[in-house]
């Protein structure tokens, strides 16, 4: 079944309970419309198994439910398979998602210790780097302006933060996470914790503080739903920020 409205969510960061907030006020319905997840689910927020359980129950649920790579999953992931000790750099936020597993690190002997469920680590492992349809390019942290994320260093797709991208990207509308907008240029952004819209590049990741909120927007009218830690979800219509439609970039 096709789905009749796409809604795409920023980082969330562990922040289980914003989840269930969209969750409970965005008018959506997970089985017919399509739902994008730009990547860190995990890490600083206090219930990152609570966030991959409810991400993969609406995957399982639907088709239409898409999840792309994030940094941190990649830490996580690169900390399991190559000893890569990244993950657990107190300010990287990795810590936090091992105590909500239930572990602290002196329980770690060694990295082998690190306990987390099988199907949890499965299903990040087999995240995509991006996510393409005929609306929009969906990737964690941008683009090389000019060239398709099929053929972009995947560093750049997970990792990067590049003014670049933020100031200087024209092609086809393209949704984005990683760096929280009020750290973003200045000329897109829509107060401290809007989103950041510049060129055909929009950017929704709110996180960064305790009291920011979890955005999620739907494409086609640009609604954005924002869930405050208070309790509140609020509501702002934006459709005079939209992009006008790309062409798709081109492949080789």
């Amino acid at each position: 079944m096709e789905p009749r409205a796409t809604y795409v969510i920023g980082d969330i960061h562990g922040r289980s309970r914003l989840l269930d907030q969209l969750l409970r006020d965005v008018p959506w319905d997970p089985e017919r419309d399509k739902i994008v997840f730009l990547g860190d689910l995990i890490d600083r927020g206090y219930d990152a198994p609570g966030v991959i359980e409810r991400v993969m129950e609406l995957r399982e649920s639907s088709p239409n439910v898409v999840v792309v790579r994030g940094n941190h999953e990649q830490m996580l992931l690169d900390c399991l398979d190559y000893g890569d000790p990244q993950w657990l750099i107190p300010e990287n936020g990795g810590i936090a998602t091992l105590v909500s597993y239930g572990m602290t690190l002196s329980d770690l002997d060694e990295i082998g210790d690190i306990n987390i469920p099988g199907e949890h680590i499965e299903f990040l492992r087999n995240l995509p780097l991006y996510h393409e349809d005929e609306q929009a390019i969906y990737v964690h942290a941008g683009l090389v302006p000019g060239r398709h994320p099929s053929e972009t260093d995947p560093t750049v797709l997970i990792w990067s933060r590049d003014r670049a991208f933020y100031t200087g990207y024209g092609d086809k509308l393209c949704f984005f996470g990683h760096t929280p907008t009020q750290y973003l240029p200045r000329e897109g952004r829509h107060r401290k914790f809007g989103i950041y819209v510049r060129g055909s590049c929009v950017g929704i990741d709110t996180s960064g503080e305790d009291q920011s909120p979890l955005s999620c927007i739907k494409v086609q009218t640009f609604t954005l739903y924002q869930a405050h830690p208070n309790g509140v979800t609020e509501v702002e219509r934006l459709a005079q920020l939209k992009p006008r439609p790309e062409p798709a970039l081109n492949r080789r």
